[in-house]
């Protein structure tokens, strides 16, 4: 009886943590980690190895970050609020402590963005450039904007013998 009464337990506790678990929580919680990792990667590299290109057509590091912070602006305004977007014209003569900030703002713009959308909102399709989309989807495309601009900017540190942050996955 005893072993009995302890699956129930587990079967219940387990069923009631699997419930807590949506998909607009895993992104959020996801998002405050990415959030921190790039924020690190930022920290490590030296002021004066913001303006660094490994080569003529890439951007430079401090380009990356302000790249990464007008794309999160783009896609949370655009598809998640009423408001029209309107592309600032970005400086690359900022400095590193105004780009580290304008990261953390956009970063948590974004989380209070997708904190207050309703979770049905999620499955709405919305006009996209590459056809229409789910807002989930752009929640993903959010994602795997800052992965993938963020393996450039490891590349970056390395390339000047700057030891990058320990990964942060969940």
């Amino acid at each position: 009886m005893k072993k009995g009464l302890l699956l129930i337990i587990i079967l219940n506790v387990s069923t009631f943590m699997a419930q807590q678990i949506t998909l607009k929580s895993a992104f959020l919680e996801k998002w405050e980690n990415s959030k921190n990792y790039l924020l690190e990667i930022a920290e490590a590299m030296p002021e004066e190895n913001y303006g660094f290109k490994p080569t003529e057509r890439e951007m430079s590091f401090s380009e990356q970050l302000l790249h990464i912070k007008q794309n999160m602006d783009w896609l949370s305004t655009s598809y998640f609020t009423e408001k029209d977007y309107k592309k600032e014209e970005e400086s690359t003569q900022k400095s590193k402590t105004e780009i580290i900030s304008e990261l953390k703002e956009s970063f948590d713009t974004v989380l209070e963005i997708v904190k207050n959308t309703p979770k049905e909102n999620l499955q709405e399709t919305v006009e996209f450039f590459a056809g229409p989309k789910s807002r989930l989807q752009i929640l993903n495309l959010l994602q795997d904007h800052v992965t993938h601009h963020r393996g450039q900017l490891i590349v970056y540190l390395n390339l000047k013998n700057v030891k990058p942050p320990k990964y942060v996955g969940w």
